[in-house]
Parts: structure tokens; C-alpha cells; sequence
């Protein structure tokens, strides 16, 4: 092979490298983990290197929770959110991805949420990473 082609080979290989690379960073720079109260979380997930960017940060969390909707499990985003324990909310935002992480005061909470008009709810314990709710 000519040594040129070798030459735009490797200075092509490494413009790749280092593309995906800051895509990987600016996915988790943009994970931004937000704080109401007692409560921080963070959400997203849509894309491929924004899901490794959430599971890198969960052992930081003590709940995770997945929106979806219809048979094929579509993720969903612009979910409304509100987390309440005894009949108290502690926390509410609007999720900006399909996985949200919380991290919480131990205990049991509601995960109360609406897309599009239509509410869910599902009971959740400190420790429980893999709750989903599905429209």
C-alpha cells in the first residue's frame, strides 16, 4: 500500500478515535444531576453513549426508574415526575430522557407520572434501580 494512504489511514482512524471520544464526554457532561431538597437525580438515556453515561453514575444513586411506552418498550422522555413519601411530594421535575437515577433518603416512595395527560404511579424502595413505567 502507498505509504500516503497509510498516512491518511492512521490521521483518519485517529480523527474517529477522538470524535467518539468527546461525543462520549459531552454526553456525560450534559447528564447535568440536579438537586430539589433532600432529592438529586438526573435523567436521560436516549442515545447510546448517554445510557453507558447513566450506568457509569448509577452506583451513585439508590433508585432508577425506565419510561416507556406501547409493545416495543419506546423510550420516552418530557415524562412529568413527582416523588412523594407520606403523602408528601419531595421532589417533582420533568424527565429529560427514558432512565431517570434518584438518589433519595432510605425509605419507600411513590414514583407518581404523567406523558401526555395520562398518569402512572408505582411504589418504590431505596435499593430498587430497575422500576419502569409504561404507557
Amino acid at each position: 500500500m502507498n505509504p500516503q494512504h497509510l498516512r491518511l489511514a492512521a490521521l483518519i482512524s485517529a480523527a474517529m478515535f477522538l470524535a467518539s471520544a468527546l461525543q462520549a464526554r459531552a454526553a456525560a457532561d450534559n447528564l447535568v444531576i440536579r438537586t430539589m431538597g433532600p432529592v438529586s437525580y438526573v435523567c436521560g438515556g436516549v442515545a447510546d453513549d448517554e445510557r453507558q453515561a447513566l450506568a457509569a453514575k448509577e452506583k451513585d444513586f439508590n433508585m432508577g426508574i425506565l419510561f416507556t411506552q406501547g409493545a416495543n418498550g419506546e423510550f420516552l422522555s418530557d415524562v412529568a415526575v413527582r416523588l412523594v413519601r407520606d403523602e408528601q411530594e419531595v421532589a417533582s421535575f420533568r424527565a429529560a430522557g427514558p432512565r431517570c437515577l434518584i438518589r433519595a433518603p432510605e425509605g419507600s416512595y411513590n414514583i407518581e407520572a404523567s406523558y401526555k395527560g395520562q398518569p402512572k404511579s408505582i411504589k418504590v424502595s431505596t435499593g430498587t434501580r430497575n422500576a419502569q413505567l409504561r404507557w
